[in-house]
């Protein structure tokens, strides 16, 4: 019998798995088969959100818990402090691809989940499609969550936030187009163009189109793609190890930042600022607490009860490295309440599925 995996991610993330998924008789057997989706505005890199946080007088070791809230990145401390950090002057620590994203509430996946919009412990939750309708549903007839519907200033705030993602970094994709340098997942093609357009491109296609220009999302799809495993990511980038077999180019398709087929994303998606879906609602899980009313914990929680899924990926935090994030997959719901809470860091989430 197949493995069926559930994973939770941010929007880069989750666009890799529907690529994999959608394409995986080009690449290999993909076994996610439902996706909770994060809301995400960017990424910081953890060696110099690590470096910041010191010149603010700020030891990782001692935050508990960090919300961006407002405009400010709020760091709630062991002592009981709360130090607030502008937005702006962590952008110095925000990654490169983040600044290309068009996607801030996980368009891709079967069921979104934010803090934004709803009260103070509780959960905005888009569900998209009828596999995530179905587990939401059940889960609430289950006790495991309790629903309430979303107030219209919150479900505006959500639209706001979203079209100013996509406005602004629209604006930086054109800027970097101007100086030659190629957005590809934003040129968009038909589904039988891109995948004649792909054919032949290989790791150093990968690296020459996204690594080396600072898209690279290090979601670790194209290790995981890989078939002879020879894409390893041991510090801030994949890299090879090897020679790519001619005709490969598992790598590339998987990737979320070069070419997107328009049946995934297209350019219509920038007028719709939450993308598709079926219903918005505020939601939180009694039995759960978590940093947003634990709701990602009890779908998942359920969807391992119920066999909707034998395995979950999620992100867990580094305990010889204070908030580094590390991918696990994993059958036991102690180790997903565990690693519940947003670790803000890139992370190679697909690395926990087999990938070195």
């Amino acid at each position: 019998m197949d493995t069926k995996v559930a994973m939770v991610g941010t929007p880069c993330q989750i666009t890799a798995a529907t690529l994999m998924k959608d394409y995986e008789s080009f690449i290999k057997k993909f076994p996610i088969n439902l996706k909770i989706g994060l809301f995400c505005m960017e990424n910081f890199s953890h060696k110099y959100l690590k470096l910041l946080l010191k010149k603010e007088g700020i030891n990782l070791k001692e935050v508990i818990q960090c919300r961006i809230e407002g405009g400010a990145a709020k760091f709630h401390l062991n002592n009981g402090q709360t130090i607030s950090i502008p937005l702006k002057e962590l952008k110095e620590a925000m990654r490169k691809s983040c600044q290309i994203c068009m996607d801030y509430t996980a368009e891709q996946a079967d069921i979104s989940i934010g803090s934004v919009g709803s009260p103070i412990g509780w959960s905005t939750a888009i569900i998209r499609t009828e596999k995530g309708l179905k587990l939401f549903e059940e889960a609430e007839k289950n006790k495991y969550i309790k629903t309430k519907p979303l107030e219209g200033q919150g479900l505006k705030l959500i639209q706001k936030l979203a079209a100013g993602k996509k406005e602004k970094n629209l604006e930086e994709i054109k800027e970097r187009e101007k100086i030659a340098r190629p957005v590809m997942y934003w040129r968009v093609m038909p589904e039988t163009e891109f995948l004649e357009e792909v054919t032949d491109y290989q790791f150093r296609d990968l690296k020459g189109d996204v690594i080396d220009i600072g898209a690279c999302v290090l979601c670790g799809a194209c290790l995981l793609s890989c078939p002879e495993n020879i894409i390893k990511i041991e510090d801030r980038k994949p890299e090879i190890k090897g020679e790519c077999p001619p005709a490969c180019n598992a790598c590339y398709i998987a990737c979320p930042r070069t070419y997107v087929p328009d049946n995934i994303i297209n350019h219509e998606t920038a007028k719709k600022p939450l993308g598709d879906y079926i219903k918005i609602v505020a939601a939180k899980a009694p039995m759960f607490k978590g940093q947003d009313g634990g709701v990602v914990t009890a779908l998942l929680a359920y969807a391992l009860s119920e066999g909707i899924a034998d395995k979950v990926l999620v992100v867990d935090k580094d305990p010889k490295n204070p908030w580094k994030p590390i991918p696990k997959l994993t059958e036991n719901v102690e180790d997903i309440i565990k690693a519940a809470g947003t670790k803000y860091s890139a992370c190679p989430i697909f690395k926990a599925m087999g990938g070195s």
